[in-house]
């Protein structure tokens, strides 16, 4: 009787420590951070393929003490992960469970960096000289971090190279490697709802270890 009953207890304590890690680990997730890494070159030089990053959710949050409001609130040259306008997100218990927590999760993630803010007019131009630069507002966007203004997607009518008006509560993303990332150019601006997180720290390998 006794092996029974400290079977159930040790099968309680069990099931109570696997309920307490996996709620643990969704309040981890959803609100502090989570760890991401990198599959493609898209983001070169800044993050290169195989980096092992910190994605912060503090931010996204701003006024969660003051309002209790959810809010997302990136700034020009922020490094954001989201998903995609096209990437349909399926509602269903386990698909949520699995975004939530990040087991079994294959819902597509990209990591771009912002670019244009919502109300901005946006303008992707080729010089004389053969570079392309990004115009906002009419003014020319400097860009330190980004692969090379030579090497880039050529613009062409099916693409969202402007001159665009970015609608409010809408961000223009593009990739540092600009001659290798599908980004806004090709699928226009992003929904705020789409921010997962900023990316904030290259924790893996060692060598690139950096602030973002």
């Amino acid at each position: 009787m006794m092996d029974k009953e400290k079977l159930r207890a040790n099968i309680k304590e069990t099931i109570d420590t696997i309920v307490f890690v996996v709620v643990a680990v969704i309040l981890i997730r959803f609100f502090i951070a989570e760890l991401r890494w990198i599959p493609s070159g898209s983001m070169k030089p800044t993050l290169i393929e195989g980096d092992r990053i910190v994605v912060e959710k503090l931010t996204k949050f701003p006024n969660l003490i003051k309002t209790h409001n959810f809010e997302n609130t990136p700034k020009r040259g922020d490094v954001m992960i989201f998903y995609p306008p096209f990437v349909k997100l399926k509602t269903d218990p386990w698909h949520v469970f699995s975004r939530l927590t990040g087991f079994f999760c294959k819902d597509t993630a990209y990591i771009k960096r912002v670019i244009g803010l919502p109300g901005e007019k946006l303008e992707i131009k080729q010089g004389e000289n053969g570079a392309y630069k990004v115009y906002i507002n009419d003014n020319p966007l400097k860009e330190d971090y980004i692969m090379s203004e030579y090497d880039f997607h050529k613009c062409k009518d099916n693409m969202y190279c402007g001159p665009l008006v970015i609608p409010e509560g809408h961000y223009f993303m593009m990739g540092d490697n600009r001659g290798n990332s599908m980004d806004s150019r090709f699928w226009g601006t992003l929904p705020k709802e789409r921010f997962i997180g900023r990316a904030v720290f290259i924790f893996w390998p060692f060598k690139h270890l950096d602030i973002l």
